[in-house]
């Protein structure tokens, strides 16, 4: 159970996010490489400055330079989305409750000491991206919250199996879905909830968590606390937090952000050609593979001559990564990165490669391969909601 002062110490964080125009100011600011990217850094309660998007609700994105720290993203550092404006700003652990509904033989409602008595624990390493992460490079331009590649982190989420509390429930034969819910709601009542739904076999596939823990720690508030889904390989947009409902349904749920928002083309890749509006989409779901550069940023000067090592992170949606090629001459040669520790299928994993540079200007690329030879393209795709970007991407350096 969580104590009281850490309680009491969440909640006087969290308040201060409607205080002075949501958050503290910083003088620093940051200017993303495309049309009108300058941006705020801005420190919100438990967070150190983040790239802010917007303040109301709370969009922060992680600071690049981070990934390079380690394969870990430090809590202070996890980037936020939120949907809606009215965000919990104090919950009384003792009160919460997560309410298991509809489709089942015994309606649930779990207090926080419950949860963590009566079921399993189980951590796992994964990567929580956004949909729109890196939507800023889209061209030609698409609406939206215009992300560099800071939307994404990956954790160690500690929790207990969805699957286990809905087995304690019993699902009902007739179950199709299981739809999720959380304390953020919207300003205006016209607005809709953001609501979310899971087919029922893959919310009874094990793997994904209620997790209440983060790298050791509680969910930071504005990351969930003190419930959110956890939904391995799946984007963020699965990943509900300050989970408080759990409806198992018979058919398919028509919420506007299943049935209109989160879509994609349903055509292979989830891509059209730039400026086509698909004719059918479906909703979007699992990650691309995607790999990056972390250790050097566009435009840096190195040093002709001397050993550099190049360190990156790829990740997929679950198949696990196998192979990581770097190329330092825009893509006329390859050769394998080597591959850091194995923190699981959903996890970041490192690579690196020890460069010798010659004097003069260098294009670098990194392109990952996971375990069905899936691999990323060498150009990018597009779609109208600038969803899903997974480019080889390319970092230019001047070596002297």
């Amino acid at each position: 159970m969580i104590s009281r002062r850490h309680f009491v110490k969440q909640t006087v964080s969290a308040a201060g996010l409607i205080a002075g125009g949501a958050a503290i100011a910083e003088d620093a600011t940051v200017t993303m490489p495309f049309e009108n990217g300058e941006r705020r850094l801005v420190k919100y309660p438990q967070k150190r400055p983040l790239i802010v998007l917007t303040s109301r609700p709370p969009q922060l994105e992680t600071p690049f330079s981070v990934f390079n720290d380690g394969v870990f993203t430090p809590n202070d550092a996890f980037f936020v989305r939120y949907h809606l404006a009215n965000i919990p700003l104090s919950i009384d652990p003792a009160a919460y409750r997560l309410d298991v509904k509809g489709l089942v033989d015994k309606p649930l409602k779990l207090s926080l000491a419950e949860l963590k008595s009566q079921f399993e624990h189980v951590e796992v390493a994964a990567v929580n991206q956004c949909s729109g992460n890196s939507r800023g490079f889209f061209k030609p331009r698409v609406g939206g919250g215009q992300l560099g590649n800071g939307a994404m982190g990956n954790a160690k989420w500690k929790g207990v199996r969805l699957k286990d509390v809905l087995d304690k429930a019993g699902v009902q034969a007739t179950a199709k879905q299981v739809v999720c819910n959380g304390l953020d709601a919207a300003v205006l009542p016209q607005t809709p909830d953001f609501v979310k739904a899971l087919e029922i076999d893959h919310a009874r596939d094990g793997e994904i968590v209620i997790a209440f823990e983060m790298n050791g720690e509680p969910l930071p508030m504005l990351n969930g606390f003190p419930l959110r889904l956890v939904v391995p390989g799946y984007f963020g947009t699965y990943w509900v937090k300050h989970l408080n409902e759990l409806e198992v349904v018979g058919d398919t749920f028509a919420g506007f952000y299943m049935a209109t928002g989160y879509r994609i083309p349903a055509t292979p890749g989830g891509c059209v050609e730039p400026g086509v509006t698909p004719t059918s989409t479906v909703p979007i779901t699992r990650f691309k593979i995607r790999s990056f550069l972390t250790s050097l940023e566009d435009g840096a000067k190195i040093k002709s001559g001397r050993e550099t090592l190049l360190r990156g992170i790829a990740f997929d949606g679950g198949h696990g990564i196998t192979e990581v090629l770097v190329s330092t001459d825009e893509g006329k040669s390859w050769q394998p990165a080597r591959l850091g520790k194995d923190h699981g299928k959903y996890s970041f994993r490192e690579w690196t490669l020890a460069w010798t540079p010659k004097a003069g200007a260098h294009s670098i690329q990194c392109r990952a391969f996971n375990r069905l030879g899936e691999s990323q393209p060498l150009e990018p795709l597009w779609n109208p909601n600038g969803y899903m970007r997974n480019v080889v991407e390319t970092v230019k350096v001047t070596a002297a």
